[in-house]
């Protein structure tokens, strides 16, 4: 187990959620107070097709360029404050990152040990594995091929796919010592990564109850200070913006999460065991988590072309809304379109805009130009025959590629996990020593209901806080309270049934209630809302960010007691 020397807890920062997320946040956490690790996640399932399609335009690309960037002003600085950085930004290239990295220290004449993990590529194997024919497949690597790096003297660690958490359990492992059976030190680690990924949503960014925090306009990256046992605190750093507060992180807890197993290539965290608790202004302790062996199989993120997509809105202004979105499908007379209207108009409207409605139709198909400047010309070809007041809110365009994808899954023996040392060595890192097969938990028991009173008809919002997300085709909606008096409401009111009536856009489609009391919290996963995944652009909401508020803005009985 940990090394009882090792006393002091580990200061683990976040510096990128996402590929795209603030340029300066790497500097900002190396200047603005203690760090030991800084972190940074810049993959997604998306992410992972734009690299693709970096990849075959020239084989040494597929990495995160906007990393390579960051380090030219924060590598210095990293060093001589001795602070490690890990980061998955290698994306599909890890290798070609860890050499451009060295070529960029040598440049600014700065002496750095840079490593990097490989093995997550299945692509060269995908037939073998029974893949298919993608355009990435990478299997979501675990954190021993980090701590192999850490262990032999880097610096900086470039992983590729890995999962998000382990850009935390990573670090924390090497400092602690923990082993591959330490299961509930490593599900705490998982737990503070899941928080840490997201970057400022664990600081206020995308929370339902935004107005509440002081100020927003530039929140600070959070941190997390990983104990020996770890429990960690939530933190950033002191002057930052944004808040830290058992809301922010229970918020981000829920963020793109099934049932109370989080399962991962090192261990299974038990979600339904997570107690948070106030530790002081900005700071939230986690603690009690629970962790079980992993599965022993590994998932594989599969993403390839599905074809091309094109998109033409019409703008529907004042009466008849209906009638003259059915004219417009007459006459374009596309089969095989996706319609949408949104009824954004309003009655008696004061001004245009707030008075017209949005007619959205899609195409898609395997010839770019049949879904092309054919389809969108042909809409506007209407102009002058359709409906009265016709116009659409973009010029005609052309098709544009669109991706899928697709989970798989491997045993996790059949995939290399090799840690490249700053001096070349590779080392190979072997699979789980024991696993255990997923299996779902059994609902915890009901907390007693509210007795019967007065209610009034109000949005869900008014009492309740929603987190929403994407998983491939899915999609997840956490929603929490923030009393035990709401609690034993919201368990009986948020049924799967009231759900689906909520939101009618899931009325036919599978639907799971997982309860989590310790959070006060009921998470749904709704499978194939977003069909084939964000990358396909499906809905209106492709990665189901705004699921949770639209269930917010609906109206229900609620007792007065809790307003």
């Amino acid at each position: 187990m940990t090394d009882p020397a090792v006393r002091e807890p580990l200061r683990i920062g976040n510096a990128s959620g996402f590929y795209g997320d603030r340029f300066a946040a790497m500097h900002e956490m190396l200047s603005g107070g203690e760090l030991d690790v800084l972190t940074g996640d810049y993959l997604a399932e998306l992410t992972m097709l734009i690299l693709g399609r970096d990849r075959l335009k020239n084989a040494d690309g597929g990495y995160a360029r906007t990393f390579l960037r960051q380090l030219e002003t924060t590598l210095g600085t990293a060093l001589d404050r001795g602070v490690k950085i890990v980061t998955n930004a290698g994306g599909l290239n890890p290798h070609g990152l860890s050499l451009a990295i060295g070529e960029l220290a040598r440049r600014l004449g700065l002496d750095a040990e840079v490593a990097h993990v490989s093995g997550d590529d299945l692509l060269p194997r995908a037939e073998e594995l029974r893949l298919g024919s993608p355009v990435t497949a990478n299997a979501y690597l675990g954190a021993w091929g980090i701590v192999e790096c850490l262990n032999s003297g880097a610096d900086v660690v470039v992983t590729g796919r890995v999962t998000d958490a382990s850009l935390v359990v990573g670090p924390a492992a090497a400092h602690f010592g923990w082993g591959r059976a330490d299961h509930d030190a490593l599900a705490g680690a998982v737990v503070a990564g899941h928080v840490l990924e997201c970057g400022t949503q664990a600081t206020g960014g995308n929370y339902s109850f935004f107005t509440e925090i002081a100020d927003l306009r530039h929140p600070g990256f959070p941190l997390a200070e990983v104990h020996a046992d770890g429990s960690s605190v939530i933190t950033k750093h002191p002057g930052t913006g944004g808040a830290v507060s058992l809301g922010t992180v229970t918020a981000q807890l829920l963020y793109e999460i099934g049932g109370p197993r989080y399962a991962g290539p090192d261990v299974t965290a038990r979600f339904d065991t997570v107690s948070l608790a106030e530790a002081g202004p900005d700071r939230v302790r986690i603690s009690g988590v629970r962790g079980e062996a992993p599965p022993p199989v590994l998932k594989v993120g599969c993403t390839s072309f599905g074809g091309y997509r094109n998109q033409v809105e019409f703008v529907l202004t004042g009466l008849e809304i209906e009638a003259k979105a059915e004219l417009v499908q007459r006459q374009l007379g596309y089969p095989d379109a996706e319609w949408t209207l949104a009824r954004t108009d309003h009655r008696d409207a004061g001004s245009e805009e707030e008075a017209s409605a949005l007619l959205r139709c899609v195409v898609r198909g395997e010839d770019p130009k049949a879904v092309g400047r054919a389809f969108s010309g042909a809409a506007i070809e209407l102009a002058l025959a359709g409906y009265p007041g016709f116009h659409v809110t973009a010029p005609p365009g052309e098709a544009a590629p669109y991706g899928v994808f697709e989970a798989a899954f491997v045993d996790a023996h059949l995939v290399e996990h090799i840690a490249v040392t700053a001096d070349g060595r590779r080392c190979a890192v072997a699979p789980p020593p024991g696993t255990l097969a997923l299996a779902e938990l059994g609902d915890p028991q009901l907390p007693e209901a509210l007795p019967p009173g007065p209610c009034r008809r109000a949005p869900l919002g008014a009492v309740a806080g929603a987190r929403s997300g994407d998983k491939g085709g899915s999609a997840n909606v956490g929603v929490w309270v923030r009393s035990d008096e709401a609690w034993r409401w919201l368990a009986h009111a948020l049924t799967v049934d009231e759900f689906r009536r909520l939101l009618p856009e899931t009325a036919e489609l599978p639907v799971t209630r997982h309860l989590l009391p310790n959070l006060r919290a009921v998470n749904f996963v709704v499978d194939g809302l977003l069909g084939a995944g964000v990358a396909a652009h499906v809905r209106f909401d492709p990665q189901a960010k705004a699921v949770g508020e639209w269930l917010r803005s609906r109206y229900v009985d609620i007792p007065e007691a809790l307003l």
